[in-house]
């Protein structure tokens, strides 16, 4: 059960981009999920946005452009864009704003300052990504959270599996920026077992790694 938000109820705004504006008042992050859910499905627009009037924050959908934006409008205004590859990561990024606004996408994936900045390949805005991680202590965070999104561990308890499952298609940002990563913390890879699907990348456990991933499961 989602916890009721204190004070509540809540107010969000409901919007696409050629108006039609729907507020409602909720009393917990799932009921105003539930009513967005609703709001999402029953439109075809290139633009959903929810805002947070009180909080001065907003999170807007862009399913046609594959990008997901936040605002915060405070004394000192941020905006972040993260480019998406799936369908089914809109109303999870819904989710994580009803529960803690902005913040609460802060791992949801591959944040850019710059719009701009999504126009570059996938496999350039990953290596870029990667390259802004410096220490030891952020790598092994940023590795734990793709595990933690896709990742599952073999039965044997031997490897990490990034991408479990997936199409070498899917993810091609989030994996560049792993493969430079491992690289960094000198992980160890094994080479996935016959069958497996293409987007996989299996790593041998560390204890660094563990710990952490066992924080995110």
């Amino acid at each position: 059960m989602a916890r009721p938000y204190s004070p509540g109820p809540k107010q969000f705004v409901f919007a696409v981009g050629a108006g039609n504006d729907q507020q409602v008042s909720v009393g917990d992050p799932q009921e105003a999920y539930v009513a967005f859910s609703a709001f999402f499905r029953g439109r075809e627009s290139g633009t959903y946005i929810i805002k947070d009037e009180p909080a001065r924050q907003r999170l807007v959908l862009m399913p046609r452009l594959g990008v997901i934006s936040r605002f915060e409008d405070a004394d000192q205004p941020r905006s972040e864009h993260l480019q998406v590859d799936r369908p089914n990561r809109y109303l999870p990024s819904a989710m994580l704003f009803f529960e803690n606004g902005y913040a609460g996408l802060d791992y949801f994936g591959q944040w850019f300052s710059d719009l701009s900045d999504l126009d570059a390949s996938p496999e350039t805005r990953g290596a870029a990504r990667a390259a802004a991680i410096t220490t030891e202590a952020a790598a092994i965070g940023e590795v734990a959270r793709i595990w933690a999104d896709s990742g599952s561990v073999d039965p044997s308890d031997q490897y990490y599996v990034f991408f479990d499952s997936h199409d070498v298609d899917d993810d091609r940002a989030e994996r560049a920026e792993l493969l430079q990563l491992i690289e960094f913390l000198g992980l160890e890879r094994a080479d996935a077992p016959t069958g497996a699907a293409g987007g996989e990348v299996w790593v041998v456990t560390d204890p660094r790694l563990d710990a952490e991933c066992a924080r995110w499961s």
